[in-house]
């Protein structure tokens, strides 16, 4: 349907009908007058920028971009459009906003293709990668580590390869693995899978409550802690520099280890409290990525560990996947190396302050938290609403969130939390759309759908 709408569009461009320099229509009202869903158009309207037919401001809306006679596609160029069928809007996955992706990763992919040293990208690497890349991932943690050298340095397939590797490499079976008592489901079903024992610890606005951390370890003995201190996924709760400290007081009084996941470290809204691993370096691994910052589809990891526990880390990354391929770590390399990492966190920075400005206005009534950057929101329902029926009522009316439930480290209890995930709809009025709905759904009475 989309690819309909948008042969229709440059139809009308090469006909005339559409001019350069018009506007067209917003998501909204073109979603209106087709009876689709605002998704729908933002595809359209994607695909036409694709075809270099119209050009998307912030701001001011889509235009057209050129006139004349335009190649129309061989396929479908004619098709009528299908106005029955309908999209979700997809709120329920946390990653960073790709309007502008195809963009810059054009060009990163044709420079590194060009480059005198893509060879190294064909062939076998060595344990942890190759001292280039390892070198350019040293690069980007410096961000947060200052003194990060690549050597200590391992490349995985991803930061949910890289918990996967530190879990298994630093644990054994029946393990107590401890985390935030909501925390990210990859932790519980990677915890589940290696057969460790998962123990959520209370939190409060900072996450982890070190006076709990400190009850359970006077009673069990925990070989390892997993923990997102900066823009926690859900609760969006960043943890203070005396918190992290306390914390990693505990590690070294306890004797377990931190596994620091700071894949959303580049949304913190103070860069000089330092991550919760430097408070604790000889007992800490820390976890980083690109998929937040940069692309889902590059999938490079990053852990950076003391050298103790560097031959175990290497040795798992080889057993479980022998090497993340050097080819998509020499592009990663590119794009830090070219400093396109540092624009593309600017433009992500951006997009997260003016989506969650929408979010403020459209939930002032509601409870919820969040941070000035962070990709997504913690949504307190009012009563008598649940999270879960909440999420498939949400459903039932095209939008698509996550329930609490779905985060909590030891299943029971009641939840009236949801997810909101800012970063995915492709423009402003389609997310302010989404939300718009969700909030009419809130201030109903949810027995009315029973």
């Amino acid at each position: 349907m989309y690819l309909s709408i948008a042969d229709a569009l440059a139809r009308d461009i090469n006909s005339g009908v559409l001019n350069q320099g018009d506007r067209l229509p917003t998501l909204r009202e073109l979603a209106t007058t087709l009876n689709v869903t605002p998704g729908t158009i933002s595809r359209a309207y994607n695909e036409a920028h694709r075809r270099r037919l119209v050009q998307g401001e912030v701001g001011r809306g889509t235009y057209v971009l050129s006139q004349g006679q335009l190649e129309l596609p061989a396929s479908n160029s004619a098709a009528p459009l299908n106005l029955g069928q309908s999209e979700l809007l997809d709120l329920s996955i946390i990653k960073p906003y790709s309007e502008t992706l195809e963009y810059w990763l054009r060009g990163a992919l044709v420079g590194m293709a060009k480059s005198t040293d893509f060879a190294r990208a064909l062939d076998y690497a060595p344990d942890g990668g190759h001292p280039a890349h390892r070198e350019a991932g040293a690069q980007w943690l410096r961000h947060a580590l200052p003194d990060a050298q690549w050597q200590q340095v391992v490349i995985t397939a991803g930061a949910q390869h890289g918990l996967m590797v530190a879990m298994s490499a630093l644990t054994h079976a029946g393990d107590l693995v401890l985390c935030e008592a909501l925390c990210y489901p990859g932790i519980i079903s990677v915890a589940h899978s290696l057969e460790r024992r998962l123990r959520g610890i209370p939190m409060d606005d900072e996450g982890i409550l070190p006076d709990a951390l400190r009850e359970l370890c006077l009673r069990e003995k925990p070989a390892m802690l997993v923990c997102v201190a900066t823009c926690q996924n859900p609760t969006a709760a960043i943890m203070s520099a005396a918190r992290r400290a306390q914390i990693a007081a505990l590690a070294e009084e306890f004797d377990f280890i931190i596994l620091d996941d700071d894949i959303y470290g580049f949304l913190a809204t103070d860069p000089s409290i330092k991550p919760l691993s430097a408070y604790a370096p000889d007992r800490s691994v820390y976890l980083t990525s690109l998929s937040k910052a940069i692309m889902p589809a590059l999938r490079v990891g990053y852990l950076y560990s003391p050298p103790k526990l560097l031959s175990r880390l290497t040795s798992m990354v080889r057993s479980s996947v022998w090497m993340p391929s050097p080819l998509t770590a020499q592009l990663a390399s590119n794009v830090i190396t070219e400093g396109l990492d540092s624009k593309l966190v600017r433009i992500q920075r951006t997009q997260a302050a003016e989506r969650q400005a929408i979010a403020r206005e459209i939930f002032a009534g509601f409870q919820f938290k969040t941070q000035p950057y962070s990709y997504h929101l913690w949504l307190t329902l009012p009563e008598p609403w649940s999270a879960d029926e909440f999420t498939l009522l949400a459903r039932a009316n095209g939008v698509l969130v996550l329930s609490g439930t779905q985060f909590q480290a030891e299943r029971g209890g009641d939840n009236r939390c949801v997810r909101l995930v800012l970063m995915s709809p492709t423009s402003h009025d389609e997310l302010r759309f989404a939300l718009t709905k969700l909030a009419s759904l809130i201030d109903s009475d949810p027995r009315r759908y029973y």
